[in-house]
């Protein structure tokens, strides 16, 4: 469950079960973990149930996993973190003028790819992927991640601030997004398999459709890559950092939180009047 489902699905539990449910979410994070498992079964049920207001199924199911969650603290694999690739460089909060500015990119080789989002105000994510029998992404791959890149972005938050300009560097993936916010949410790109996910969730660019739809606010806009634009670059680099984590073994978090550091640095600089 993304951090975004979540906070949508705590909000329809009553106020005395919402606390307890978000004291639970440590166990979503981690399904490889076979105590943490049933854990988070039992609260995914409990979001069902009050997503249909069965206030009292959704209790039980928190009670059962509570007890639970009592025998097994949460886990964490080596190199996680809570949001999952997430990670915030806390002192651009305040240098970041409004409207925000993100940007998207992916990165694709073999069977592995990555894909990566930095905001001028600090926040950032990467996140790598490999490909299976199943892999629903289809003949479009390098577009494909491109839009999996923005939806991460937006995903990221429980409500995109108003008037974020998203900058890709993938032209028909902007296409598509415009197409999405123009209202044509049921296309998508050649060959993307619509079957339903793992745990019930919808396919990633279905979400993101449905989300541009219903932000007309948001702007995505074109960019050349590989041009020195300073958030492209870092977002493209974060991308390919991701992707290599797939296949090699290096500490991640410190890498990522360093570089995006040091473009924004770079690209705030640039902003600043000369006095």
């Amino acid at each position: 469950m993304r951090p975004d489902e979540f906070l949508r699905a705590a909000r329809l539990f009553p106020a005395g079960q919402r606390q307890r449910a978000t004291d639970l979410r440590a166990y979503l994070l981690d399904n490889d973990c076979a105590g943490c498992r049933p854990v988070a079964d039992h609260v995914r049920a409990a979001c069902e149930a009050a997503r249909y207001d069965e206030t009292a199924v959704a209790g039980d199911r928190l009670d059962a996993a509570e007890r639970l969650a009592a025998g097994h603290p949460a886990h964490r694999r080596a190199g996680d973190d809570p949001g999952r690739g997430r990670g915030h460089v806390a002192r651009w909060a305040a240098a970041a003028a409004t409207p925000l500015v993100a940007a998207t990119d992916a990165s694709w080789k073999g069977r592995v790819g990555g894909i990566g989002y930095v905001v001028a105000d600090g926040h950032y994510g990467l996140r790598g992927r490999g490909t299976g029998r199943l892999d629903p992404t289809g003949p479009s791959r390098v577009l494909v991640d491109e839009l999996r890149a923005v939806e991460y972005l937006l995903s990221g938050y429980d409500d995109p601030p108003a008037g974020l300009t998203v900058l890709v560097d993938n032209l028909e993936a902007v296409k598509w997004l415009r197409r999405w916010q123009a209202g044509a949410v049921d296309e998508m790109p050649a060959g993307y398999r619509l079957r339903e996910r793992r745990f019930g969730a919808q396919p990633t660019l279905l979400r993101l459709a449905t989300q541009v739809a219903a932000r007309p606010d948001l702007v995505f806009t074109h960019v050349k890559g590989h041009r020195n634009h300073l958030l492209n670059e870092a977002a493209d680099a974060l991308a390919h950092m991701a992707r290599r984590r797939q296949e090699e073994s290096f500490d991640l978090r410190p890498r990522a939180y360093e570089l995006v550091d040091a473009f924004l640095r770079d690209w705030h600089a640039a902003r600043t009047p000369a006095t």
